[in-house]
Parts: C-alpha cells; structure tokens; sequence
C-alpha cells in the first residue's frame, strides 16, 4: 500500500477592511483571495521529498504534479488535512479545469490526537516535540509569507526547507501513532490479500486472547512490529441466539371463554355449563365447533 504524506502552504486572503476587531468582510472587498503558494510530499518509507512552488513554475503545473501523486497513493497522511489540505487542493483542481483525482483513503493525524490524547496544545509543532520527533523549522512569521508573494528567493529557501521539514515530521508522527490509529486506518490485508497486521503490513502477530461480541467469540491479535490489535473476520465460538419468550395472552373474560367440545359431540352448538350472562339471566353462552366463537342464545 501506498501512503503518501502531504504538506500544503498557502497564501492569505487580500482585502480592505475598516477596522481590526470584530469586522465583517463582505466579498466585495478581496483585492485576492488565497492560493496554493506551495506543497511538499513523500512515500511514506521513501528518503526522497517532493516540493513544487508558484515560484519555479506555472500553478497549474504544479497543481498538475500533486494531483498525479494523489491520485497514485492509495492513501492521504496529512495533519488537518480533512479540513483544510484536501479542500484547498479541491478547490484550486476546480479552478483550473482538473478532474478529481482517483479515489484515495485518508489519514488525519489531528484527528486521532484530539480523540486518544489530551495535550497542552495540539499543533504539529508541540506534539512532534513532546514526542522528542524534533521541531519545526524557525523563521520570521508572518512576513515570509509576505516576502515569498513578493518572489523574494531568500524567502523562497526558508519557505522551502520550512515545507519540507513540516512532512519529514508528519511522518515521523505517523509512525510513533501508528498503533493509535485503529480503524481510522486501511486495512494492509486488504491491499495485499495476504494475512498481516491491518496497520503496519507486518507478519510479526501474536495470539493474545479473545474478542468478545454480540455474534461469537473472535482471536485476537498484537502485532509486535507496531503495536496494533486486531481481530479475525471469522468467530471461533458462535453464540446461541436466545430468543426473548413471547408475551402471555390475555386471558378472556369467564363469561366469554369457549369451552372444548368433546369428540363425541355431533352438535354444532355446545352449551358452556353454569355460564349464564349476569346481564340477562335466560341468556347461556354457547360456542360452535366450527370456529369457536362463543355465542349467546336466549332462552323463551
């Protein structure tokens, strides 16, 4: 299987505005909305990084390569990129007239650290080092942004090994994760059709108990290459379904209760004994072999 780790830098918004707080900006007022400035990509397990830049070429060119690696992978690792990567990335393929990419699955580091952990803060930079993973490359802030939009070169490097150290620790985050991730995650023996470690594509699992459910009883599995557990399809022990009893009829009124006739009874009407109705006393319940409804007779 193949993943690709994705890191995207983008420019910000241009407008006019007449105040600093609080300040509703109406579309009228984008002087240029924000683009795609830059993007860096890996195989995962792969030393090579990718990097393309609207300085060095066309922006659909570049679009154009990220696009093609997309639509390679058979899988997305990025950090946020749910919400924003991807989006963009949508978002600038309609603009310049690109089909979407093949279809991929997707990876979001974020997500996983806002659903196992709680950290101090969650940004790529904090996590990495709480990790010891290493740290972000410094720079000037805001004004690199700036200055790369303006084409300064100097920019332009830091902007570039900046982009390029964002995807060497997503994927060293990827990794130290990896076991965390669970079904967020696809599956390797999917890919493969061989029996591995549904995370990590290992052969190295052992047996460590026994999952239980609703439907049976399931082996489960470590993988002692990353950590992961996981599970048979296939139950070992099935469970006897165990029907609830169904709920007692209401028994009829004594007045209204038919007796069973016997065997010998040629009859088509069998009087109840001692079943006259209160409500008339020369009234007597009967019923018919037939259908068993019970029936009244009044006597004269």
């Amino acid at each position: 299987m193949r993943i690709l780790m994705l890191d995207i830098e983008t420019s910000p918004n241009t407008a006019h505005i007449w105040g600093l707080r609080d300040q509703y900006i109406s579309p009228e007022h984008l002087l240029e909305s924000s683009y795609v400035l830059c993007w860096a990509a890996k195989w995962h397990g792969q030393r090579e990084i990718m990097f393309a830049s609207v300085y060095n070429t066309k922006p659909k060119f570049m679009l154009q390569k990220i696009h093609d690696l997309i639509s390679e992978a058979d899988a997305v690792c990025h950090y946020n990129g749910t919400r924003f990567d991807i989006p963009v990335l949508n978002k600038e393929f309609l603009l310049h007239h690109l089909a979407p990419p093949a279809p991929y699955k997707q990876i979001d580091l974020l997500k996983v650290v806002r659903k196992e952990f709680r950290f101090a803060s969650n940004k790529l930079d904090h996590i990495a080092q709480r990790l010891g993973l290493g740290k972000k490359t410094a720079h000037e802030g805001y004004q690199l942004w700036v200055k790369c939009m303006n084409k300064d070169p100097v920019a332009w490097k830091t902007m570039e090994k900046y982009n390029k150290q964002d995807v060497v620790l997503l994927e060293k985050v990827y990794e130290r994760l990896l076991p965390w991730i669970g079904r967020n995650h696809p599956n390797h023996s999917a890919f493969t059709g061989l029996r591995c470690c549904p995370t990590c594509g290992g052969n190295r699992l052992q047996r460590r108990g026994f999952s239980y459910t609703t439907t049976g009883q399931y082996q489960r599995y470590q993988c002692t290459g990353c950590g992961s557990w996981s599970k048979d399809t296939k139950a070992t022990k099935e469970r006897a379904v165990v029907t609830a009893p169904s709920k007692p009829r209401r028994p009829l009124h004594p007045f209204l209760r038919p007796s069973r006739p016997s065997l010998q009874q040629s009859s088509t009407k069998t009087h109840l004994p001692n079943t006259a109705s209160p409500f008339n006393p020369h009234a007597i319940l009967t019923t018919t072999q037939e259908t068993g409804h019970p029936m009244v007779t009044i006597k004269t």
